[in-house]
């Protein structure tokens, strides 16, 4: 089967909260990894998402330390959204 990596970099200006995740994330710059599958026999490519991943600092005492969490795509649109809208007046 044939698979594909996508790599995004997504920043968030404000303090944020992922579904899933059970701790406040700092705002910054986050790397948000999407692992997709071929679908085959098509007369065309079409890819499905398998997985999605966000690295994220650890939490205290090891914030030095990342790691790679699977979440919830929509969770990340949901958290990029709250985030503009935050920067509204």
């Amino acid at each position: 089967m044939t698979t594909r990596t996508r790599r995004e970099s997504i920043v968030f200006h404000q303090p944020f909260r992922l579904r899933g995740i059970d701790r406040e994330l700092p705002g910054g710059t986050y790397d948000v990894v999407t692992d997709e599958e071929l679908i085959e026999g098509l007369s065309f490519p079409v890819f499905r998402r398998v997985a999605t991943m966000i690295t994220l600092p650890c939490a205290p005492p090891h914030q030095n330390a990342f790691e790679m969490v699977v979440i919830d795509p929509e969770a990340v649109r949901d958290a990029r959204q709250a985030d503009a809208g935050a920067d509204l007046p």
